[in-house]
């Protein structure tokens, strides 16, 4: 095996432009056979999911109006 066989990948990205820079090569990988989990959070922006790869979430304490608020 080599460093190219690694065909599992966890992904926990940030919330905001963190996952929107590393959406098309996660999407990328998934589509060269890698088998993609992207962990996020219950309450988020901009966190969509899709058919190519697999989405968990977890619970989170604030709500999204709160999430708004902050920023």
């Amino acid at each position: 095996p080599s460093l190219l066989d690694g065909e599992k990948l966890l992904v926990v990205p940030m919330v905001g432009s963190h996952w929107l820079s590393m959406q098309e090569v996660v999407e990328e990988l998934s589509r060269r056979g890698h088998e993609v989990v992207v962990l996020v959070p219950e309450v988020s922006w901009q966190m969509e999911t899709t058919q190519a790869y697999k989405v968990v979430t977890y619970p989170v304490r604030q709500t999204l109006e709160e999430l708004d608020n902050a920023f």
